[in-house]
């Protein structure tokens, strides 16, 4: 089965709308259909099968005081009846999917070859159905309307460990739903609790209602579920299904959520544009020369202030360094200094490991880790501090006993030069991010969870496009242990590949590292 993208999915629940009548159902999914088509939304028409024969016990048949037996029997169609609209959903360009309430649906909506199997929240407990849609190895779509925590997590492993690609639905089973009983918060636990999959938003709301929508794409939710139909003046809709105008008005509302919310970038940025870059510029502070300075001195503070407006090209105050600038040139009173004017005397190595703390901190903080105080900071650099963000990676070390712990950091773009090790047997495991290495001269891609083991004296590389944390078990660290490909490595001495920090909140450095 290949990979399902669930992203940017609106699903139209046809239900019994079409009221028992092909005819209908043909009008609901023409009309639905341009709307689709005006705002170019990547749709899937939602079918809902029962096999009523076995379905329904006999006794309730004829006469059943169940509200819904009544309406399901009154609005069935034939499998023939069924294809008829399934066909009139593939001609208007939009995607299929069914929910089976029993397992004799699942069958057929294989053999219809629907595109995506829909689980309501009624039968997320029915592990009988489950077991037969879990079969049909389709991908899933599950509500979770009603549902505990711990019947979700039943739910998702039960899915995850037959190996059928899941989302999940935030739904809530009250038609309509009142104000008070959305719950759109869930959408954020969903997400923090299940991170590798999708997450939508199942609506019930008033036909008129488009706040929650607006809502839940702020959340993060990338499915969007709502009841659709047709009104005559002999059918009139429930008050949670949406008409073809209701519906326009509903994708207008989302694009409009969309826009409001912004794209999400993989490297966390948002877009700065040149206006809003233009806007700042003009209220920052440049630095001036507050007396006359001569070629050759330091700058203090006290030999500059710092005003608007700022001089294209100067130094800013953001730039600034304390004690840290040489004068290339004399300055005189109220003078902007620009870059050409000066050199920068500080330790540039320090800053670059300094500014990548931050972001290593950052990234711990992205992937939830937690650390202790008890632990050492170790950059590697192979070729220089000055390069480290091309070569390196930042170590922190956990325990190092007769079993050694340690949390490798691999910056965006960051790689580790070749190497093995004399005696230490180490195993990778990927925390988050993608990890990419070559070992002994196999060339492996991981995800979080998956793992990679390096014996000694295996040759082994790493690097990561965008970044990622990996975690090592390995026996016994030495100091000695390590011989690279590339002998200029080798001919080092640790202090010069290595940099130790003691305390990264203060950046204190090791002394005589």
């Amino acid at each position: 089965m290949n990979d399902f993208n669930f992203n940017d999915l609106f699903v139209l629940d046809l239900a019994n709308n079409h009221q028992g009548s092909v005819e209908h159902g043909l009008k609901i999914i023409k009309e639905c259909g341009k709307v689709v088509r005006k705002h170019n939304i990547r749709t899937v028409m939602k079918f809902q099968f029962r096999q009523y024969d076995t379905f329904i016990h006999p006794s309730h048949v004829e006469g059943s005081d169940n509200i819904h037996i009544p309406r399901f029997l009154s609005t069935q169609l034939t499998r023939e009846e069924w294809q008829t609209l399934f066909s009139a959903v593939k001609d208007e360009g939009m995607l299929t999917m069914c929910t089976p309430f029993d397992n004799e649906s699942v069958p057929i909506i294989s053999e219809m070859d629907f595109d995506v199997i829909k689980v309501a929240s009624c039968s997320a407990k029915d592990w009988p159905l489950l077991e037969e849609i879990a079969r049909a190895s389709k991908p899933v779509i599950a509500s979770t309307g009603g549902l505990t925590i711990s019947d979700i997590d039943n739910m998702v492993s039960f899915f995850g460990h037959r190996g059928v690609q899941l989302a999940l639905m935030h739904c809530v089973s009250i038609y309509p739903i009142p104000t008070e009983d959305f719950h759109l918060n869930h959408i954020d636990t969903l997400k923090d609790r299940y991170k590798d999959l999708t997450i939508g938003w199942s609506t019930h709301e008033d036909q008129n209602e488009v706040a929650p929508v607006q809502i839940a794409v702020a959340k993060g939710a990338k499915i969007f579920e709502r009841h659709v139909g047709y009104e005559t003046k002999d059918i009139k809709l429930n008050l949670y299904s949406s008409t073809p105008q209701q519906l326009d008005k509903w994708f207008e509302a989302y694009k409009y959520a969309v826009d409001l919310c912004g794209s999400k970038t993989d490297k966390s940025d948002r877009p700065i544009t040149d206006v809003e870059r233009e806007s700042l510029e003009g209220l920052q502070r440049g630095v001036f020369a507050k007396k006359e300075v001569k070629k050759g001195a330091l700058l203090s503070i006290d030999d500059v202030y710092f005003a608007m407006p700022f001089v294209p090209g100067q130094i800013s105050s953001e730039s600034w360094v304390d004690g840290g600038i040489e004068v290339k040139k004399p300055l005189k009173i109220n003078e902007a200094i620009f870059p050409s004017d000066i050199v920068v005397t500080k330790n540039i190595n320090n800053a670059v490991l300094k500014k990548s703390i931050h972001e290593v901190k950052a990234m711990l903080n992205q992937a939830s880790i937690v650390l202790n105080s008890e632990f050492g900071i170790e950059f590697s650099h192979h070729y220089g501090a000055d390069k480290f963000r091309k070569v390196g990676a930042l170590i922190i070390d956990c325990i190092n006993r007769e079993y050694c712990k340690k949390l490798i950091v691999v910056l965006p773009g960051q790689k580790h030069p070749s190497h093995y090790h004399k005696r230490k047997e180490e195993t990778f495991q990927v925390l988050s991010g993608v990890f990419e290495s070559v070992i002994d001269g196999h060339h492996k891609v991981l995800h979080p969870g998956e793992t990679a083991l390096v014996q000694p004296g295996v040759w082994h590389e790493f690097w990561s496009e965008d970044g990622c944390i990996i975690e090592e078990v390995s026996t016994t660290h030495y100091d000695d242990d390590s011989v690279y490909n590339d002998k200029k490595i080798n001919d080092l001495e640790r202090s010069e590949r290595k940099t130790l920090v003691k305390n990264w909140g203060r950046f204190e450095l090791v002394e005589g590292q």
